[in-house]
């Protein structure tokens, strides 16, 4: 359950430790007096299904070559971001600093309240919504959710949702393959310790 890991959050620059840096040009300042009080939980695989791939570091940092895969026309021009990717191995790269807003929920809303990249944390775990995601990954989510909980007291366990939650109309992730379940039990024991 992720007791071998463990993360630190520098309370200065957002960054988390010892996560892989590479800051994002896509975000920017979260309005003034703005609490964190939700964390968003997505998959992301660039082509769809390919693991280990370098298009979603390069499509966080701005500089997806499109042409590389056909499925990547539709990509031309996005800018997003998230907070943090969890890669297959559990490894965890950081590509906003925590107190910046990534650009990773879109159009999304969270118990009423619109515009859900303003309050949140978007964590990305490489994987599909169909395919089981590693015990590394969980074994690195449930340890930095904990870091985050820990830092952010206006976030709660209750505050954790997929981004389907938040943009149903639009998307299906992190999917039927994620296990809430599994994962909330371990977050929550976690915490506790």
């Amino acid at each position: 359950m992720g007791k071998d890991k463990y993360f630190l959050i520098n309370t200065q620059t957002g960054l988390i430790m010892p996560a892989q840096q590479h800051i994002s040009p896509h975000h920017n300042v979260r309005p003034e007096n703005m609490a964190i009080t939700l964390l968003v939980i997505h998959n992301i695989s660039l082509p769809s299904g390919q693991f280990g791939m370098p298009h979603v570091h390069a499509l966080f940092m701005g500089h997806l070559d499109v042409q590389a895969d056909p499925s990547f026309a539709e990509l031309e021009g996005l800018r997003v971001s998230s907070h943090a990717v969890i890669w297959r191995d559990g490894q965890v790269t950081q590509y906003v600093p925590l107190h910046q807003r990534a650009w990773h929920a879109g159009v999304s809303s969270y118990q009423g309240q619109p515009g859900c990249n303003d309050f949140s944390i978007g964590i990305e775990l490489e994987g599909t919504d169909t395919l089981p995601y590693t015990q590394a990954q969980y074994d690195a989510l449930i340890p930095l959710t904990g870091a985050l909980l820990a830092h952010y007291p206006t976030l709660s366990v209750d505050a954790i949702v997929g981004h389907s939650d938040i943009a149903p109309q639009r998307k299906t992730d992190p999917g039927k393959a994620f296990d809430w379940h599994y994962y909330l039990e371990a977050v929550r024991h976690f915490h506790r310790v």
